[in-house]
């Protein structure tokens, strides 16, 4: 994920997209997400599941608050072809269904609700990368300005819903 991250975001600032920006900024907080899991299964921190779901879901509103604002700042910005982005959102369609479907399998074996919001962040990647390679694809064929924009915001209503389903302890609707 960090990999995801780095070099998804390198690609935005390249390009200058906010999509990409949106999803490199969404490895950071599925990266943020699993730490927050993995925290909660150390004996010195001992955070609880209800606490570790909360941090998961206030992690993705706020991700979802920070590409409107980019998304409105750089609606008329046009950004560049991004080959390098086209590839980490096209890799990320392959890899983040089949982490989203471990990380659930394995929810549901130990009945951990923060590991389904994990496990609903990684899906969220996949349907994030396909909403970006879809808006770099159709701005390298077109050139529209408002193109990038638009793919961001329409990551935003998923965000907004994977946060909400997090939030009341849902997940995946796995545990």
């Amino acid at each position: 994920m960090l990999l995801e991250c780095g070099i998804a975001l390198y690609a935005a600032v390249r390009a200058h997209s906010v999509a990409l920006l949106a999803f490199g900024s969404d490895s950071f907080v599925e990266l943020l997400s699993a730490v927050v899991v993995l925290l909660q299964f150390a004996p010195r921190y001992g955070l609880s599941k209800s606490r570790a779901e909360r941090a998961a879901a206030i992690l993705l509103f706020t991700l979802a608050a920070v590409v409107i604002v980019i998304s409105i700042v750089t609606w008329s910005d046009v950004a560049e072809t991004s080959k390098l982005g086209m590839t980490i959102t096209a890799l990320a369609l392959v890899v983040m269904p089949v982490l989203a479907a471990l990380k659930r399998r394995e929810a549901r074996a130990i009945n951990n609700g923060a590991l389904a919001a994990d496990a609903a962040q990684s899906a969220t990647c996949a349907y994030l990368a396909a909403v970006t390679f879809l808006g770099l694809a159709a701005n390298a064929t077109w050139h529209i300005a408002w193109i990038d924009s638009l793919a961001a915001m329409v990551a935003v209503p998923i965000l907004v819903v994977e946060g909400r389903r997090t939030w009341r302890g849902e997940g995946c609707g796995c545990c």
